[in-house]
């Protein structure tokens, strides 16, 4: 009852915002102002959403054997225990996303690699200047001609351009 109104009404705290399997709503107080949760639906939340730890050592499960990623083998393999560990969740997509962009540089580095041996191990290309020019039996160009509009009659209600006004 408060003194100014004389009212027995109670401010009630806002309700869990969680609804159940057969749409009744959660009757408890919400504990969490960002969620809107109370704090049983706030801990199945919480827990139901594992932190992604970025900084963890996953060197032993993406590289078992020391490799120099030399050969495109290599760096398949990599992409498939990466896949695997995305997967299990033991990484986060945002982590692996960057892994994977290494790993196609790396690709691309590789094949920069081949094209600059190939091109010291062969001898530079030779280009002909004094080439004969092909011959072309190509017919002459005609002339475009205008269609026939014999078919059509000036409309005598029609002015023409060379009647005045």
């Amino acid at each position: 009852m408060t003194p100014e109104t004389g009212n027995t009404s109670s401010i009630k705290p806002p309700r869990c915002r969680h609804f159940t399997a057969d749409g009744t709503r959660c009757r408890l107080p919400i504990l969490d102002t960002r969620s809107h949760l109370c704090f049983r639906h706030s801990a199945l939340v919480a827990a139901a959403q594992q932190p992604q730890y970025d900084s963890e050592d996953l060197s032993p499960d993406l590289l078992p054997e020391l490799s120099e990623f030399s050969a495109g083998t290599d760096i398949r393999q990599f992409l498939a225990r990466l896949l695997t560990l995305v997967t299990k969740g033991r990484i986060s997509p945002r982590r692996a996303s960057v892994l994977a962009y290494i790993t196609n540089q790396l690709l691309h580095s590789h094949r920069a690699i081949i094209l600059e041996t190939k091109a010291v191990d062969e001898e530079p290309q030779r280009i002909i200047l004094d080439m004969p020019r092909p011959e072309r039996d190509w017919p002459e160009p005609v002339p475009p001609s205008h269609p026939d509009m014999s078919w059509l009659r000036p409309d005598p209600k029609v002015p023409s351009s060379k009647e005045p006004l």
